[in-house]
């Protein structure tokens, strides 16, 4: 009777396992296939090479610096500010909207910030591959603002060490031609592209 009432016994508890583990790690995967397609950053990218940008937002993984985005975008506040820092097979950085707007001096750039507080960190444990976009910021990882940079390889050494809060979803060819800088100067860049205009759709 024993061994004829074990394999049910097990079917069964591994029926739970299985469905505790669905329970467990279903709950992110759900959480991340709802972001999509709502809401979207838009970047409109003008200099050396014109195109879109297209980003899905992540609400439900870093809410505060979605929010912090969505009210620089309608603002204006990112309209005309220069990819100051492009590294070839890494990344674009652009977003410092006190000293990265086109025809200012831009010798600053890369260290200036909104008015706006600074963010707390929200890391998590998607990993940054091509397209996904992170919140750039000091040593202190409380110390994001209002830049942000597109990385444009995987970048592992990333991972759970800065906010990810949107991933490209169109626009990879532009992205790929924005104007490197000098890797002699940590990707410095030279009469910088810039974003043209940036809004935000399906909210």
């Amino acid at each position: 009777m024993l061994k004829t009432l074990w394999l049910p016994i097990v079917l069964v508890g591994l029926g739970a396992a299985i469905w505790g583990a669905f329970l467990l790690y279903g709950t992110e995967s759900k959480s991340l296939s709802s972001d999509t397609p709502s809401p979207n950053l838009v970047i409109e990218v003008g200099g050396s090479h014109s195109g879109t940008i297209v980003i899905d937002l992540l609400p439900n993984v870093a809410p505060k610096h979605v929010e912090r985005i969505i009210a620089l975008a309608k603002s204006g506040a990112y309209d005309d500010v220069i990819f100051h820092r492009v590294i070839d097979g890494f990344m674009a950085q652009t977003g410092d909207v006190q000293f990265g707007v086109r025809g200012a001096d831009n010798g600053r750039a890369g260290m200036g910030a909104s008015t706006l507080p600074d963010l707390p960190a929200e890391f998590s444990n998607i990993p940054f591959k091509l397209g996904t976009v992170g919140a750039a910021r000091s040593s202190n990882p409380n110390s994001a603002n209002s830049q942000f940079f597109i990385v444009l390889a995987p970048a592992k050494h990333l991972n759970g060490q800065y906010t990810v809060f949107g991933q490209v979803t169109e626009g990879l060819e532009t992205l790929y031609n924005i104007k490197l800088g000098n890797s002699n100067a940590n990707g410095a860049v030279d009469d910088p592209d810039y974003m043209v205009k940036v809004t935000v759709t399906n909210e």
